[in-house]
Formats: C-alpha cells, sequence, structure tokens
C-alpha cells in the first residue's frame, strides 16, 4: 500500500442516515476545504464539528458537518478530516468523487487501519482487534475485542519477547567478549529463565480455544431421519419461525443454515434434510447434502425420535456416525412417552453424550445447551477470558516454542552460537505477532481482509 499520499472512503455502510468519508494523508485539510464549504476554517478549528455545505458536483450541494484533526493526534496518526453527510448510496458517491477530483486516492481496504499501524498508533493486534470487533457476533467475542484493542495482549507479547532479548544479549555477550572475565549469569540460571518464558509463552497458546471459538465460530448441524423434530429444534434454538414445520415426512429438502448467539458462542446453525432412502430425486439432493454437511461439523446434534421405532431411529445414526464423531444424541420427543406407556427410562443408551427432550415443550432444553457448551469448550468454562490468541498468533507462538525447545540443551553445552540462533527465531516469532518484525506480505495480508474505510 502507498502511505505517501492522502485517500478517502466512506466509513459508514451505506443505507445509513449519515454518510461519514474519511479523508487522510498529508492532503487532507487542503481537499476536505475544497469540497466542503462553511463560516469557519477547518485547519483553524481543529476537533470541533463545524456546519455547512459539501459540494456533489456542479452547482450541486448537500448539508454536512466537518471535522478537522491535525497529526498526530488522529486514528491514522495523519491529518484526518471527516465529513458528515446525509445517507444514501448516490450522496456518498457524489462525495468521494469530489474528493478525488480534487487530490485524494480511493483508499483500499484496511488501509486507514494500516497507516494508524505504521504511525504507531497501535501495534498489529490492536489493528486485528479492530476487525475482530467489527466481526463480534457475542458479547464475549465483543469484550475479548475490547481488551485486545487496549493493548493487553500487545504488552503481554511484548514483555515475553523483552525476557528473551535480555538473555540474548547475555547469551551475544559470550560470544563477543570469549576471552573477557565479565560477570556472565550461570548457564543454569538461563535455563531457569528461559524455562519460565516457555511457561508464559504455554499460558497464552492456553487460549487459543477461546479465540478460534469466539472469533471463528462453530458449526452445528442438526441431523437425524426425517420428523424427528430437526427443524422445530432449529426455530426454537433461534427464537423465532426459520424452518417449515409440518407432520409431513421430507419437508425439508434443503439444508437451512441460520447465524446464532447460543450461551455466548457463536454459531452457525444447520438444519439439514432428514435422512432416510428417498425415490424423490429433490429429496435426495437434499439428502445428499445433508450427509456432506455432517462432514464440515465442529459439532451434531443427532436427534432421535423418541415416539418411532428405536432400532431404526439408532441403525440410521449407526450408519452415519463414527465413533469419534462430535456429537450430542438427542431424544426429542419424550413428551410423545406417555401416550406409548413409556417413559424416559425405556429409551435406549446410545454411545454418545445424550439428553432427552421435548422441543414442544420446551422440556430439559437446559440440559442440552450445558453439554452444547461443555464440548464446545472442552473443559470448564465460567468466567470471560482476559486474552485469547488468534489462529495466526497461536502459530507463531508455537514456533516460537519449537524454537526454545533445543535451548536449554545447548546452554548446558555453552554452545552459544546455536543458542543465539534460536533465540533470534524465537524473537521474530513473538515480533510477528506485534508487528514489530512482520514482514509486508504478512501485513499486507492480515489488512487485506479489513472492509474499506476501517
Amino acid at each position: 500500500m502507498n502511505t505517501d499520499d492522502t485517500i478517502a472512503a466512506l466509513c459508514t455502510g451505506v443505507g445509513g442516515a449519515i454518510n461519514i468519508i474519511r479523508i487522510s494523508g498529508e492532503q487532507a485539510f487542503d481537499i476536505g476545504q475544497k469540497v466542503w464549504e462553511g463560516s469557519k476554517f477547518l485547519k483553524e478549528n481543529p476537533r470541533v464539528m463545524l456546519f455547512g455545505r459539501v459540494a456533489l458536483g456542479e452547482n450541486s450541494y448537500d448539508q454536512a458537518l466537518a471535522v478537522g484533526m491535525p497529526n498526530p493526534h488522529s486514528y491514522t496518526g495523519e491529518d484526518v478530516v471527516e465529513l458528515h453527510c446525509h445517507g444514501g448510496s448516490l450522496v456518498a458517491g457524489k462525495v468521494l468523487e469530489m474528493c478525488v477530483k480534487n487530490g485524494a486516492r480511493s483508499a483500499e481496504g484496511g488501509e486507514f487501519t494500516y497507516r494508524a499501524f505504521l504511525n504507531d498508533k497501535m501495534d498489529l493486534t490492536q489493528a486485528e482487534a479492530v476487525q475482530d470487533i467489527i466481526s463480534a457476533h457475542s458479547k464475549m467475542a465483543l469484550s475479548l475485542a475490547e481488551k485486545q484493542i487496549s493493548g493487553q495482549l500487545g504488552v503481554k507479547v511484548s514483555e515475553i519477547r523483552l525476557q528473551l532479548f535480555e538473555l540474548l544479549a547475555e547469551i551475544e555477550s559470550r560470544m563477543d567478549f570469549p576471552e573477557e572475565n565479565l560477570d556472565w549469569v550461570a548457564p543454569k540460571i538461563i535455563n531457569e529463565k528461559i524455562d519460565s518464558t516457555v511457561e508464559d509463552i504455554s499460558k497464552l497458546l492456553s487460549s487459543r480455544t477461546e479465540g478460534a471459538v469466539l472469533r471463528d465460530g462453530v458449526k452445528v448441524v442438526i441431523a437425524g431421519r426425517p420428523n424427528a423434530g430437526k427443524s422445530s429444534l432449529l426455530n426454537l434454538l433461534l427464537g423465532f419461525d426459520r424452518a417449515i414445520v409440518t407432520q409431513l415426512a421430507g419437508t425439508t429438502r434443503d439444508t437451512l443454515e441460520e447465524f446464532a448467539t447460543i450461551r455466548n458462542i457463536p454459531v452457525n446453525l444447520v438444519d439439514t434434510a432428514g435422512i432416510r432412502d428417498a425415490d424423490n430425486i429433490i429429496e435426495q439432493i437434499g439428502i445428499d447434502r445433508s450427509r456432506k454437511s455432517l462432514d464440515t461439523a465442529h459439532l451434531i446434534f443427532w436427534l432421535l425420535d423418541a415416539s418411532s421405532d428405536y432400532e431404526a431411529e439408532l441403525k440410521e445414526m449407526e450408519n452415519h456416525l463414527d465413533a469419534d464423531a462430535p456429537v450430542i444424541v438427542i431424544w426429542n420427543k419424550i413428551d410423545e412417552l406417555a401416550r406409548l406407556n413409556k417413559t424416559v427410562d425405556d429409551l435406549p443408551e446410545t454411545p454418545f453424550s445424550t439428553v432427552k427432550i421435548s422441543v414442544v415443550e420446551n422440556k430439559n432444553i437446559d440440559n442440552l445447551l450445558d453439554l452444547f457448551e461443555e464440548k464446545v469448550w472442552g473443559y470448564p468454562h465460567n468466567t470471560e477470558p482476559d486474552l485469547a490468541v488468534s489462529s495466526r498468533h497461536s502459530a507463531l507462538l508455537d514456533e516460537a516454542l519449537v524454537a526454545l525447545a533445543e535451548l536449554p540443551e545447548l546452554v548446558s553445552a555453552e554452545d552459544w552460537e546455536l543458542s543465539a540462533v534460536n533465540l533470534h527465531s524465537a524473537v521474530m516469532s513473538l515480533g510477528t505477532i506485534t508487528g514489530e518484525d512482520a514482514s509486508i506480505d504478512v501485513l499486507e495480508n492480515i489488512f487485506s481482509n479489513f472492509c474499506i474505510g476501517k
């Protein structure tokens, strides 16, 4: 990305009541003043919202507010002007067109935040948190992103990196002045410090599950035979009627996907066609898609009909689920058991974690959700995490641990050259997390995922 010119972009979603066009760069005030006019000048009244009008073309204007923020006290660290005009794609397009006509360049995705990073307004973990805030789908995910944008993760990684730098300085001094009788730290003490650093990195890595779940969400596929209550369960979990529910077998002919937040966990719920042998080609296509969905699920809710043929229900389940499948088996329709002169104790056991519910009567649903939480986290999860690393962070932390794994043996043997090589590698991995040692390719890959205007 070119950072020498002045950029402009719409920073709000199209269709809202207000459009905000941001201009950033050395010419921001000059371009802003050419596009917007009022009774006062932007540069002479910094950080004050001024009323005026913005040009939409020849002899065409829109009432607008404008505010100028001189560097370095702005989002990007550059001179920034924001124009607040009426909503609508036509108005936004016209204002942007005037900005470009007067010397600005249309910003690329993530370019404002990229400049903020380059101008030391934030480290790379904070920049990533901007995207996490935008894409957060649960209160916990948003809280985590807010902690990261405040710098908590970056500070922790930088502290660990500084510990390694201090060790590196100790080791390199031995290489530079081998004949000097300096007050060097004993190899045993160095290894103790290495062990402490490894422990700190491992603590960060232990949060990778939270990071993956809260950032990426969980794909839950609801499967089973026709009329087991799959669509009814989907509607119940969503809180509204998304899927058509009838007594006719095969009502759902295709996969239905909806997003939900369940127990503070972002979830992509997938309702599938009832799995059976079907003569109807349309239903069969839906069943084939259902089977494919099972392969990509993080977790499967397999519904069994408590009012149906138990042997047939269990046989169909066994035909489609491996022993190690990520599944919760759900005996549904337990409200029908009294009519059949049966109780929940008559329901056969299954080799998987199992709950017994009634979607119709909303019975034992909390038991299902408790088990769902347990399956997602894999361990007790009663508190909100302070930090949670992303897949990018965890890969780099793993690299650092690999480099540090050989270090105690090298230090004990006083092989200082190889010790320095391994320490350099670990330092580079941690520096790539915060951005201090990140390559241009890494930076462009991260910021290219941002939307235009951020």
